[in-house]
């Protein structure tokens, strides 16, 4: 499997967030005891949501009685009672009153003081948990981690290293704590030697150092670690999965996978999310349905987010309505405490073009990414106005948002509507420049998207690899050899190396403005080649009518295992035609579909056609016509008719193929002239000038050729024997001396 790259969504808690602050708020405005006992905290006693009432309304005298009135306990059971009781305040976020209670306390331990200082850590409040720390009358090894464990999280980590090195004790717990921080913040390195020095490591202490080397994508120091490593457990195996995964070898995440002892959802949703997000969709679809023949492994949010996606990518939407089906039946869909579970659906439908079904789960779940996975939606079913009615509904628009509406009306031809987006567009970044050039080469506007790249180049926008693809095609559909030059010297500039699609582009340009030879030397320094690389060079040769070429890079291509497709034979079948290879040309369409299990298209038959006509097999080519086992079109028998020639024998082919011809489209003005010109050669004139007669009466005439020049920057269109052009003499100066340069 290619090594592409990986991509993850980010966990967004905003709506957990918001319901803790709405329960807070709920527990401090509470009235009564019973409204109290019967929301949030349904263990605490009546005592202990009086003694909260009393601690949050600041009366301190009924605290201290009540304090008082429990203090008739044994001693150790009241102390036990009371810390328990701090502990369920601070962690629920009362850690003002904590404190309060903890100031009202007749009695106090060293366990009694690490949780008051844990409520000040958890909560965020580091000053006051310094404070707090240094007042300790007795300080432990917890009070020392959990004060570490604060600042690492809080991104102090020079304070943190300082505090570790003058802990006076430490344990398992304090040394991982460290190394968690240090990689969190960044420092690998740092990391690493904390871990070297560790008196006695765990398996936590290997599992946070390979977890923090994979999500770093550092795979080669995981596996060093990994193979070091005495007692694996399912976490070491899981985090080795996600990060070959993270970097996009998903070919080694999967050995690994296969290899494991045993396997929990965690590990198969890894697998599965690991092949998705990679966008191998039928691998994590089959992963999971061999999941499920172990009945001991039920499917999790992650798992189904996972799954809609890989939907969505095989565009299954009889399989993602089951998915879907099988979460509110099993009451699944319930657990969606963050939404994500809620944006995969709406993601999937709108690739389905089901927009019924995405808006109903939209409506429950109208955050930005949603907003954007409808736009979406609504633009790929051709929906503008829908598009645009839920845009400017949008409550915080992002650059997802403006780009998709942007490529939107690039999609339908409305061009001066995407400019406008785009120029009122608050914040533009380089993807939607892109947007840009290619919304106006899509519509054939080349040279205002060259102006477009300009403009963006003088606003300090760096291109995108993608950018100059896009630029890079419409020069070279166009033949403008001069730009494409420019923009590989600029790419060498600019860029610290190419990308596999910028030599795939760089490939097709040259190959389409006649400098093969640039071509193939670009193609024989890529370090790495795909499919589209191959073909890239199969068609250019094949198109430059060198053959021999075409089938030597063909022999190479099969040489370093790079399986052909359809467009990879239309080239070399296209490259025997041009050479009358009739044999060489045969084995090859016949081993397409016997050795490949490849079916030939429409295009391979008429490349078959006119490699036989050309030949001089016209009656070979016209059974292969007849026989085929697709529908024919008109290019079937346009190309039937053109190899017949001006030859006797082939007149009663050529007539038969243009009746064809003209039965499928009765206005083909190039059919009309080819018969004319085959009864013309043959003697035939009388039907020579019925035929004519015909397409003066149906209005049928011949589209003159058209052709251009780049001249000073500008093309300049002119028709086959157009002589009024003002600047004739000009170009035929400019042919002329280009012709004896060569």
């Amino acid at each position: 499997m290619p090594a592409i790259g990986f991509r993850f969504f980010q966990l967004s808690l905003s709506k957990t967030v918001t319901k803790l602050q709405h329960c807070f708020i709920y527990a401090r405005c509470f009235e009564t005891q019973i409204a109290f006992s019967k929301t949030h905290y349904p263990k605490l006693t009546n005592d202990d949501s009086q003694l909260l009432r009393y601690l949050s309304k600041r009366r301190l005298e009924e605290a201290c009685n009540m304090v008082e009135e429990l203090s008739e306990r044994d001693r150790h059971s009241r102390i036990v009672h009371w810390t328990s009781l701090l502990s369920k305040y601070s962690k629920n976020g009362f850690v003002d009153e904590a404190r309060t209670l903890f100031d009202v306390m007749l009695e106090r331990n060293v366990i009694t003081y690490n949780v008051m200082l844990f409520g000040y850590v958890q909560s965020g409040r580091l000053s006051e948990a310094w404070r707090f720390f240094e007042e300790m009358p007795e300080r432990n090894v917890v009070s020392w981690t959990s004060m570490l464990c604060g600042l690492a999280d809080a991104g102090r980590i020079a304070e943190a290293k300082r505090l570790f090195e003058v802990m006076p004790e430490r344990n398992a717990v304090s040394w991982n704590s460290m190394v968690v921080g240090l990689i969190r913040n960044g420092d690998l390195e740092e990391a690493r030697l904390v871990f070297q020095l560790m008196p006695d490591k765990n398996t936590v202490s290997w599992n946070t150092m390979i977890a923090g080397y994979a999500e770093n994508c550092r795979m080669e120091e995981a596996k060093v670690l990994f193979d070091e490593m005495q007692e694996r457990n399912l976490v070491t195996w899981t985090s080795m999965i996600t990060g070959y995964c993270r970097m996009g070898n998903v070919e080694e995440g999967y050995c690994l996978f296969q290899r494991m002892p045993e396997r929990n959802i965690v590990s198969w949703t890894a697998m599965i999310g690991g092949f998705t997000w990679n966008g191998f969709y039928k691998e994590a679809l089959l992963l999971f349905l061999e999941m499920r023949g172990d009945f001991d492994v039920k499917p999790n949010g992650e798992t189904f987010i996972s799954l809609a996606y890989a939907c969505a990518g095989v565009a299954f939407h009889r399989l993602g309505m089951q998915l879907h089906a099988q979460l509110v039946i099993n009451s699944w869909d319930y657990d969606d405490y963050d939404g994500r579970l809620s944006r995969s659906l709406i993601h999937m439908y709108s690739i389905f073009g089901m927009m019924d079904f995405a808006h109903y789960i939209f409506m429950n779940n109208p955050d930005i990414y949603s907003y954007n996975s409808m736009i979406n939606g609504y633009i790929r079913i051709a929906q503008l106005e829908k598009a645009q009615n839920l845009f400017d509904m949008v409550p915080i628009r992002d650059k997802i948002s403006w780009t998709s509406m942007i490529s939107g009306y690039f999609s339908v031809g409305q061009v001066s509507r995407a400019c406008y987006m785009f120029y009122n567009m608050p914040e533009r970044d380089v993807v939607a420049w892109t947007a840009m050039i290619s919304g106006h080469v899509q519509n054939e506007f080349f040279a205002e998207a060259t102006y477009l790249f300009s403009e963006m180049r003088a606003q300090g926008v760096s291109p995108l690899s993608s950018t100059y693809s896009v630029l890079l095609g419409a020069t070279g559909a166009l033949s403008y050899l001069d730009q494409g030059r420019q923009f590989h010297c600029m790419m060498m500039k600019t860029l610290y190396e190419f990308e596999l699609i910028l030599g795939n582009s760089l490939i097709s340009m040259y190959a389409k403005c006649g400098e093969i030879g640039d071509a193939f030397s670009i193609f024989s320094n890529m370090i790495s080649r795909d499919l589209i690389s191959w073909n890239s060079m199969i068609m250019g040769f094949s198109h430059h009518g060198l053959a021999n070429e075409t089938l030597k890079i063909f022999e190479d291509m099969l040489r370093f295992g790079t399986h052909p497709d359809s467009v990879t034979f239309l080239g070399v079948l296209s490259a025997c035609s041009h050479a009358g290879l009739v044999s060489q040309g045969g084995e090859i369409f016949r081993a397409m579909s016997d050795a490949y299990a490849i079916q030939p298209g429409l295009e391979h038959y008429i490349c078959m056609i006119n490699l036989l006509g050309r030949a001089g097999k016209v009656k070979q080519a016209e059974e292969l016509a007849l026989g085929l086992p697709l529908k024919s079109d008109r290019a079937v028998w346009g190309s039937l008719l053109g190899v017949c020639g001006f030859h006797e024998t082939n007149a009663e082919i050529a007539r038969r193929a243009a009746k064809r011809l003209l039965e499928l489209d009765p206005f083909n003005a190039p059919a009309h002239v080819v018969l004319c010109n085959i009864y013309a050669a043959n003697g035939k004139h009388v039907e020579g000038t019925m035929l004519r007669k015909k397409m003066k009466l149906k209005g049928v005439t011949k589209v003159p050729g058209c052709s251009w020049i780049l001249l000073k920057g500008k093309a300049h269109v002119f028709l086959s024997g157009d002589k009024l052009h003002p600047q004739l003499d000009e170009m035929l100066a400019l042919l002329c001396r280009t012709a004896g340069k060569s």
